[in-house]
């Protein structure tokens, strides 16, 4: 059993890892060429109702996949009430936002968003039934076929965004190329998915899973709400420009972390749930899987901020130079974004949505308030205050794991530490090595190459077997 779950870790891992970096590089690839065929006005229709889409999809999922996990048993009639659930509570949804559309479109006043807002919103509608699918696939760590819908999905829809752009659909071509998406992924969900609903209208399994599930759901309406919020502080007190530069940076820094996030958490919550019951054996895996965390996110994200510079003038041309220097700021703390994932999903995985609803939401006003009492000092000084607090925040975190699973925060230290370290000083002796380079291209090719080797040497040097591991299963080899 216990090789039976390493090999299943290791296979999500990979195919966690492979789907993230190509939905990036797919996510990139369509999105330069939308960006060259629509404008922004057109980008501006559609993110004027994304906080209505975020919020009810937040309220159709429940938080009941992480609740269905969670179940030590399960069966057909607890899928089933939860596919028939939140597709009602959807459909309900999609009345209620239909109906307003007009309110939504007097609020922003702009009345061509009454028939957009009616279409898009019927995204999170046909989302809704592929909530319980991907539940399966998730609990039985189906990685592979959860990443092969996602690039299945995204290419189809990617298509058919781009080809309704070139034919002059402006804004219509990104909602249908969000409500392709979701169709696909519903469709290879089942094709993948030996589980199929019935006409049994049974919610009596929901009773198990709401007192969890209902925690979640207030978590992520508050993730998005804080989101939101912080966007607004900027916008108040600063200029146009300012927060342009910020969102900017903070898209290339969402990219980087979310992409070792999604690897991280496609098998993390599954696989820590099923050694819940042994607190010893819990711990080992734990400890195993922020190590890997800690190897890879500390390269990367501190990789990135090293490339800023290069990678947003290559990208997007020298008038976002500016935006460099945030995005600088924030991939340092987007390199521990990867480990408080895993922190959380082990306090999902213990039962605890309490605890990970009342830290998440002090963790956010906390964060709100130092934001609104520093805008005087600049940006800068926000946002460098904003990551400190994100990376201290991981004590708080640490503190209920360990009340969990009794893991000494040296020993989490010693996980964590000799990646950071290590990361950091390659990345250090990189960027002085390569400072007298002054052109881009030779610049940030030399970057990665020379912080790519370094760290490759130490890590062989050093006997980590985290990387001879990940390097065995690369090359397909079996591990002693």
């Amino acid at each position: 059993m216990a090789e039976s779950l390493k090999e299943k870790t290791a296979k999500g891992l990979f195919w966690g890892g492979l789907n993230n970096g190509v939905m990036q590089l797919l996510n990139l690839i369509f999105g330069i060429f939308l960006a060259r065929l629509l404008t922004p006005a057109d980008y501006g229709m559609v993110g004027m109702l994304s906080i209505f889409s975020l919020i009810a999809g937040s309220l159709q999922e429940s938080g009941f996949t992480a609740a269905l996990i969670n179940k030590k048993e399960i069966s057909h009639k607890d899928y089933n009430a939860v596919f028939w659930f939140c597709s009602g509570i959807s459909l309900l949804l999609y009345i209620i936002l239909f109906l307003a559309a007009p309110l939504i479109a007097d609020f922003y006043n702009n009345e061509d968003l009454i028939p957009l807002a009616r279409y898009s919103f019927l995204g999170f509608f046909i989302a809704s039934l592929g909530i319980a699918h991907s539940a399966y696939l998730f609990r039985n760590l189906m990685v592979k076929q959860k990443a092969l819908t996602s690039i299945i999905a995204l290419i189809v829809s990617g298509c058919v965004g781009v080809s309704m752009a070139f034919a002059g659909f402006s804004y219509w071509g990104i909602a249908t190329q969000s409500i392709v998406y979701v169709a696909t992924v519903n469709l290879c969900y089942l094709h993948y998915s030996p589980w199929r609903p019935t006409f049994n209208f049974d919610f009596s399994p929901l009773k198990g899973m709401i007192g969890f599930s209902s925690k979640l759901l207030i978590t992520n309406i508050f993730n998005h709400i804080n989101n939101n919020l912080f966007s607004i502080i900027l916008g108040r007190y600063y200029s146009e420009k300012e927060v342009g530069y910020f969102n900017q940076a903070n898209k290339w820094n969402q990219m980087g972390h979310s992409l070792i996030t999604g690897m991280i958490t496609s098998v993390a919550l599954p696989v820590l749930n099923q050694v819940a019951d042994d607190r010893e054996r819990q711990q080992r895996v734990f400890r195993k899987m922020l190590r890997f965390t800690a190897f890879v996110s500390f390269p990367a994200m501190l990789g990135l901020s090293l490339i800023a510079p290069e990678l947003i003038t290559i990208t997007i041309t020298e008038k976002w130079l500016p935006s460099a220097r945030i995005l600088q700021i924030l991939a340092i703390g987007g390199a521990f974004i990867p480990i408080m994932q895993l922190y959380t999903n082990l306090i999902i995985s213990k039962g605890k949505s309490n605890i990970f609803m009342w830290n998440t939401i002090i963790q956010g006003i906390t964060q709100l308030t130092v934001m609104y009492l520093l805008y005087p000092y600049g940006i800068h000084t926000m946002i460098c205050v904003y990551v400190s607090i994100n990376i201290c925040w991981l004590l708080v975190w640490h503190y209920f794991v360990w009340k969990e699973i009794r893991l000494s925060l040296w020993n989490a230290l010693k996980d964590i530490l000799a990646y950071a370290i290590i990361a950091t000083a390659v990345i250090l002796a990189t960027y002085f090595a390569t400072d007298i380079i002054d052109n881009c291209y030779l610049s940030i090719t030399s970057k990665i190459i020379l912080a790519g080797i370094l760290y490759t040497v130490i890590m062989r040097l050093s006997g980590s077997k985290t990387f001879k591991e990940s390097i065995q299963y690369i090359l397909k080899k079996n591990p002693k």
